[in-house]
């Protein structure tokens, strides 16, 4: 599983955002680009513990729930936290750079360090973290 800690990895997100273009046509789902990047940018925030999404609780026991996360397919336009649902019309250069910025600030983040509370799965690892960062990125790029 890739992690954005891997600088392969780091590297071809990066890429991707700087190809996204306000004309790029949705594969799915209802976000324009705009609120796809203010979207991953409010996971991103949160995970380095710079911003905050509502506490929400999956059904299904956290450690089944981090395992589907990682290993399986995500469905599109799959249920989100509701505090990350994109509203209104967001600037698509200034949420590239932010994007630009929370990625360098969390690959920053040893990765055998200690990490925030995650709003959904309480303590988790960086390892996790940063797995789940690179795939939310690569499956909302994805869908542009």
């Amino acid at each position: 599983m890739p992690m954005l800690h891997d600088p392969t990895v780091r590297s071809s997100i990066e890429a991707r955002l700087n190809a996204i273009r306000t004309d790029s046509p949705r594969q799915w789902g209802s976000m324009s680009v705009d609120q796809m990047l203010w979207h991953v940018n409010q996971f991103l925030s949160a995970s380095i513990g710079e911003g905050t999404l509502e506490t929400q609780k999956s059904p299904i026991p956290a450690p089944i729930m981090k395992f589907f996360l990682l290993y399986m397919p995500w469905p599109k336009s799959a249920p989100t936290n509701k505090s990350a649902v994109a509203k209104g019309a967001h600037d698509l250069e200034a949420e590239r750079a932010r994007c630009k910025e929370l990625i360098a600030k969390f690959v920053s983040r040893p990765v055998d360090g200690e990490w925030p509370v995650d709003p959904s799965f309480g303590r988790v690892t960086g390892k996790f973290a940063s797995k789940l960062q690179a795939k939310h990125l690569d499956h909302h790029f994805r869908q542009f």
